[in-house]
């Protein structure tokens, strides 16, 4: 099957390279990313979930496009949850510190809009 670069969980299974196998553990790791994020204040008020490979990015972007950084994060915070047995540990400091700027910029960006 074609990987589908508007899915959530098609696009994050490309970048990381699991297998279908892997998408139960992918979608939880997932949901984890999107419920930091609804903390931040990030997205829809009551939370943001996927189950499958049919919920999509604009889902959840919708039209807002300084939300298209939430890609990226996402991304990236599943790795650091699901993929870092190889990672040495200054791979993991700096992708740790990759999440923290791309939250504290989701944060500004908030507040602008609820301003």
């Amino acid at each position: 099957m074609a990987e589908s670069t508007n899915s959530i969980l098609g696009s994050v299974r490309k970048l990381l390279g699991p297998d279908e196998y892997f998408d139960p553990d992918l979608i939880l790791h997932i949901n984890t990313a999107f419920a930091t994020l609804q903390q931040l204040g990030v997205g829809p008020e009551d939370g943001f979930e996927i189950s499958d490979e049919t919920t999509e990015w604009s889902e959840y972007i919708q039209d807002n496009k300084i939300l298209n950084m939430v890609k990226s994060y996402i991304v990236l915070k599943v790795k650091l949850l699901f993929d870092i047995s190889t990672a040495s540990s200054y791979l993991i400091d700096q992708m740790n510190k990759e999440c923290a700027e791309y939250e504290w910029r989701l944060s500004v960006a908030v507040d602008k809009w609820s301003s």
